[in-house]
């Protein structure tokens, strides 16, 4: 018997939910239709509803249908199906996805242990997930990747090399670790075509030098210096993040994307009001290119300098 299957999206539709596109495809495949829940005037026979982040508000919305709750805004440890979690997603349910652009994970997990990341105790240690070729259907040539850490494994160093052989153009949006980055994965990566900047991860102090080592090492391959996204946690340690973060404004080819640490275990969280501050300050190009942080005005009669005064 055929269902009528509704989606929700919690974290919005500004980013494809995987877990959503491939659910849509398995039931389609069994003749189901699909489509975005309507709340009130939609009739279900079942509703996915699909939280990431624990702080994304929750649907409120009643459906009088049996409802399926997943992704680690809800359960830590929910996954799909195996024979759905490899099915090619339904891009049709996401309209403004470009047709030349895809999405995907060569690799799952990863071997660091950094506290503000659930990707090892959700996802264990890095390991071979898909081929690349599995990933650029249709001709959907421009992969964006979610890696967590595709250079900590010989087998994403093997998905590199092919990426470069097929020509695929491609994006690591969750950033490489720079302190993996030798001379020959340098000159690897020299080689890759890349949708847009290189992105690197940099939570740390002691991670300043070798995104800094990696960046020079690749440039050295390189015709035309590459440009680079730098990853920043703020992590409550408001000198220190302000080092860090303002490191890289002596770089013309370095823009920064900075965000407060948020505990996975509580939800609740407030986040520090210097700490929103200085995410939009880093964020916000024209402000972290001209000035200090410290010179930041993000309220009428309030400068950031008062923050270390306190």
């Amino acid at each position: 018997m055929k269902q009528r299957i509704g989606l929700i999206d919690i974290d919005g539709h500004n980013f494809p939910n995987l877990a959503l596109m491939r659910l849509s495809a398995w039931h389609k495949a069994h003749g189901d239709s699909v489509e975005w829940a309507i709340p009130m005037f939609g009739e279900y026979d079942r509703v996915y509803a699909s939280k990431i982040f624990t702080f994304s508000p929750d649907f409120t919305d009643n459906y009088d249908c049996e409802i399926v709750r997943g992704g680690t805004g809800y359960d830590l440890h929910a996954v799909l199906p195996s024979e759905i979690d490899r099915l090619q997603p339904d891009y049709s349910i996401y309209p403004q996805v470009d047709k030349k652009t895809a999405y995907g994970f060569l690799t799952r997990g990863c071997p660091n242990k950094c506290k503000w990341c659930v990707v090892p105790i959700k996802e264990g240690a890095v390991h071979p997930y898909m081929d690349v070729d599995e990933i650029a259907i249709d001709g959907r040539t421009n992969l964006v990747l979610m890696d967590n850490n595709i250079l900590a494994c010989d087998y994403g160093l093997e998905q590199i090399e092919k990426i470069i052989k097929r020509g695929y153009r491609v994006d690591f949006n969750q950033a490489l670790d720079a302190r993996l980055v030798t001379d020959e994965i340098a000159k690897m990566l020299a080689k890759v075509r890349w949708l847009s900047h290189i992105r690197f991860g940099c939570d740390t102090p002691k991670q300043i030098g070798e995104c800094e080592r990696a960046m020079q090492m690749i440039d050295s391959y390189c015709d035309t210096p590459r440009s680079y996204l730098m990853y920043a946690m703020i992590t409550g340690n408001m000198q220190e993040d302000y080092e860090r973060l303002s490191y890289f404004r002596g770089f013309k080819r370095v823009r920064v994307v900075a965000q407060p640490f948020r505990d996975f275990n509580d939800p609740k969280q407030v986040i520090p009001q210097w700490q929103k501050d200085m995410a939009r300050w880093a964020m916000r190009r024209e402000f972290w290119t001209t000035m200090d942080f410290k010179d930041f005005k993000p309220r009428k009669g309030f400068e950031c300098s008062e923050y270390f005064n306190q």
